[in-house]
């Protein structure tokens, strides 16, 4: 279809060789949940993950299979995505740092461009500070936001408002006299997180994913029709702890998962049973999915909005022995990525590497707005219309000390320590990983292939961007 690069032209101008009015750019919905490792949907055959409304959204659309991040702890992740840029540059080192204020997001420049830029949910954008307000607006203006509810991630909310609250998830539990139950729930599961998998005390309606969920809702409904818009949904599920509702879990229990690679820690049902623990988290939010796409649909926008879902991060949920995220296992690192929309070809599964920052150029790109300089940040909207199939000829990923690069089979990594925790050290031997024929990543081929290493670790320390 010929584009202007502020809209699209009417196919009936375009065959008539007559100016036409471009058509308003697109609305985009970004649904991001915290910590949904890559293969935990109803795509994946060999897991009873039933993810209806996200198949759905890969059959009208492109559903990609090696999508990572290039950092995968919440705030230098989530920065990435903001600035556009790769972990060393984005500003962000670990989850101890706030973003910087004076670098650009490209929710800035979708706000310049006309766009009603909301939001709601666990931004991370200020993981230092914790203090969000109890509106949860205190700098959704300065990121790029129009209007928008930030509140506090499962820990932190009750860290910091366990006796007063300073996020406006907690000031709702507070106001509701639910936060004393809450507060003494997550006590019990302190320790055993991962194998606490008893219900939360709380109802459905102050469940944090839902109540934030229907924050988004009532954002989106005071957008006025023909308003281009965009609306990011920041999930705070299947972020451990592994609480679910009395509802939720009457839907998992019974189901059988495969154990853990290389877990040495649980015996076999309480692996299972956490595991129905991440399903029930994921399948509800896969229903709030259903029901965005409900109220676009009921707006009369479903063929001018781009829907993109995704993740911050992975979650490792035993796999060697680890949990949670912050290490270079493809667990951790992979996500979920599918988007549908407006020129997107419909019923693609795509194997390009794309990396996660991609989505600030490619929203910029649909929107007609102004792209961030300097950016690492590419487009995907060649792979999402069918135009071509390939995207990257590798990805880059680290934190701390480690880093990672991957051309699509073969993975290094270095400064990680197996052994040691998160942070890594830079010494550490290289690792190797040949994913086609290691996918769990059980062999170290460094000593046996120092030529690939080599290659390898020359792109890594290039820094360049192919």
């Amino acid at each position: 279809m010929t584009e202007t690069r502020r809209g699209f032209l009417s196919k009936a101008a375009v065959l008539a060789g007559m100016p036409a009015a471009a058509a308003p750019p697109p609305n985009i919905l970004l649904l991001f949940p915290d910590q949904w490792r890559f293969d935990w949907t109803g795509a994946n055959p060999a897991l009873d993950v039933r993810t209806p409304h996200l198949d759905a959204l890969a059959r009208r659309g492109v559903r990609f299979t090696r999508a990572i991040v290039p950092s995968p702890v919440c705030a230098p992740s989530r920065a990435c995505l903001a600035s556009g840029k790769e972990y060393e540059g984005c500003g962000v080192p670990n989850n101890s740092y706030d973003y910087p204020l004076d670098q650009p997001t490209f929710y800035q420049a979708l706000r310049a461009r006309g766009y009603a830029v909301l939001g709601c949910g666990k931004f991370d954008l200020h993981k230092k500070t914790e203090d969000w307000g109890l509106d949860g607006k205190r700098l959704l203006k300065e990121w790029g936001f129009t209007d928008g509810i930030d509140n506090a991630g499962k820990h932190d909310a009750i860290r910091s408002g366990a006796e007063t609250p300073k996020d406006p998830y907690m000031a709702y539990l507070h106001r509701r006299g639910l936060a004393a139950a809450h507060v003494e729930d997550f006590r019990k599961r302190k320790g055993k997180e991962f194998g606490a998998t008893f219900p939360t005390p709380l109802d459905e309606e102050a469940y944090c994913d839902n109540w934030l969920a229907q924050n988004g809702l009532n954002l989106l409904r005071a957008v006025p029709k023909g308003k281009p818009w965009f609306l990011q949904v920041n999930f705070t599920g299947p972020h451990s702890p592994m609480d679910i509702t009395a509802r939720m879990e009457k839907l998992v229990r019974g189901r059988s998962y495969p154990q853990p690679n290389r877990n040495t820690q649980f015996p076999p049902e309480v692996h299972v049973a956490i595991r129905q623990n991440y399903t029930a988290m994921c399948e509800n939010i896969d229903r709030w999915v259903g029901l965005y796409l409900k109220e676009i649909e009921s707006r009369g926008e479903t063929s001018n909005t781009l829907v993109v879902f995704s993740s911050d991060h992975g979650e490792m949920l035993g796999d060697h022995d680890r949990w949670g995220k912050s290490v270079p296992y493809q667990p951790s690192i992979g996500v979920p990525l599918y988007a549908a929309g407006p020129a997107v070809k419909s019923g693609q599964v795509s194997d390009a590497l794309v990396s996660i920052m991609d989505l600030a150029a490619t929203f910029l790109d649909y929107a007609g707005a102004t792209p961030l300089k300097p950016s690492g940040s590419r487009s995907l909207r060649p792979l999402l219309e069918g135009r071509t199939r390939k995207h990257r000829d590798f990805l880059r990923s680290g934190l701390n000390a480690w880093r990672l690069v991957w051309d699509g089979r073969y993975k290094l990594i270095t400064g990680f320590d197996p052994g040691q925790g998160q942070k890594g050290r830079a010494e550490a031997p290289p690792l190797l990983f040949d994913l086609e024929a290691d996918p769990l990543e059980n062999t170290n081929l460094a000593s046996r292939d120092p030529a690939r290493v080599k290659r390898l670790r020359e792109l890594l320390l290039s820094g360049r961007q192919v």
